[in-house]
């Protein structure tokens, strides 16, 4: 061979090899920079508790699979939402277009989940939803890149009222905030009774995010039904039980609710023993990943879990097992959407559950009532229980 075919060969030797590199660059450095979660949570005002135990859930269960997704190492942007729905368009855009993250985990509050939607629909970022129950989100509003950890806002309280109906209990009283949340809650469980034969005697709406509930208990005192069905969360749900006792009606009128009402009962005394909840965790369930998770956070952050830290860490199991199963690549996001559909939850500390055609969660609901102080599991109001996921073109 001589000087000119060598020179020639190694020219084209080298062609190759750089034409290789740009065709490799891009996926390689899809699986070698950070991934970049944005939290888009409350971390002051009425649902700030809530959104630091999401948080904390999520980062324990990255914490336990090395800091690491698909082999990638995680970067965490963190906006505080403040539960304002004014705020919620605005600060999406800075995680998605200032920030570019790959994921947004959040929000907690439902009126901000609605504006939430509306972004993560039309950038196509995909949107994890640790709480916000609202119903649209997986039924007319669903879409591809939207999944949800925690539950519609029609499963619990649906759950709830075929037990108050088989109760005895016929004439009942709901109050909650006036928000999406609100009549949604009160919504799933109103429904149902009604189609029992139960009758809704009245509806409270107190203006959110007010704790000033003394008027309505002394309105619910005068009206005397069988029982009062309530949502109120966070700081709410504490102030609301307080005063529910206060006011003299606890022992007089049941008190019904989702277990976000007793998720805190922390200074309450023996003031909620006796309420009855639904909710789809239990702090008691007796299987192993919840034993090893509640102690895993206690030993974690020095506090006792509950159904919002089991969220957070659902959303963390399916971040995990997704960007496993595309070995860390997030440039092909139809492979990545399809590998978290496929999740299956075995080892959620809430027991089995799968992602439905809706991407919303198909899952037990729990009884609980409050003893001495605790949360003590009675039972299990529903199984595996799916949302109906109306108007979602997905679930057809």
């Amino acid at each position: 061979m001589n000087f000119f075919n060598v020179v020639a060969k190694r020219f084209a030797l080298a062609a190759a090899a750089a034409a290789l590199m740009i065709f490799t660059m891009p996926a390689a450095a899809a699986t070698q920079k950070k991934v970049k979660i944005g939290l888009l949570l409350p971390y002051s005002g009425t649902y700030g508790m809530l959104g630091t135990s999401v948080d904390r859930g999520l980062r324990l269960a990255i914490e336990q699979h090395g800091n690491k997704l698909g082999g990638r190492e995680v970067e965490f942007v963190v906006v505080n939402s403040e539960a304002d729905p004014g705020k919620a368009v605005s600060n999406m855009q800075k995680l998605i277009s200032a920030e570019k993250v790959d994921f947004v985990v959040g929000p907690i509050h439902s009126g901000v989940a609605m504006a939430a939607l509306k972004v993560a629909r039309q950038t196509g970022t995909i949107l994890v939803i640790p709480n916000a129950g609202l119903n649209v989100a997986t039924r007319e509003l669903c879409a591809p890149n939207i999944f949800r950890t925690s539950f519609s806002n029609w499963q619990p309280n649906y759950a709830m009222a075929k037990p108050a109906y088989d109760q005895g209990y016929r004439r009942i009283v709901t109050i909650s905030w006036r928000y999406a949340a609100g009549t949604e809650h009160l919504g799933g469980f109103e429904e149902e009774f009604k189609r029992y034969g139960g009758q809704i005697v009245k509806q409270i709406l107190v203006p959110f995010p007010s704790v000033d509930f003394q008027t309505y208990l002394t309105e619910i005192a005068s009206i005397k039904p069988d029982a009062v069905y309530t949502f109120f969360g966070g700081g709410g749900a504490v102030k609301f039980i307080q005063d529910y006792a206060d006011a003299g009606l606890k022992g007089k009128i049941p008190l019904l609710s989702t277990g976000f009402l007793t998720e805190s009962l922390k200074g309450l005394g023996n003031r909620a023993d006796g309420i009855r909840t639904t909710l789809h965790y239990a702090d008691d369930l007796d299987n192993k990943y919840n034993i090893a998770f509640r102690k895993a956070f206690k030993d974690r952050y020095n506090d006792e879990a509950g159904v919002y830290a089991v969220q957070g860490y659902d959303s963390g199991l399916l971040l995990i097992r997704a960007m496993e199963a595309v070995k860390g690549d997030t440039s092909n996001q139809a492979a990545l959407i399809e590998a978290m559909r496929k999740v299956k939850f075995q080892d959620s500390p809430r027991g089995p559950w799968t992602m439905s055609k809706a991407h919303n969660p198909i899952q037990n609901i729990y009884m609980s009532e409050v003893r001495g102080g605790k949360n003590v599991m009675v039972g299990t109001a529903a199984k595996a229980l799916d949302d109906p996921a109306t108007g979602c073109k997905m679930a057809k």
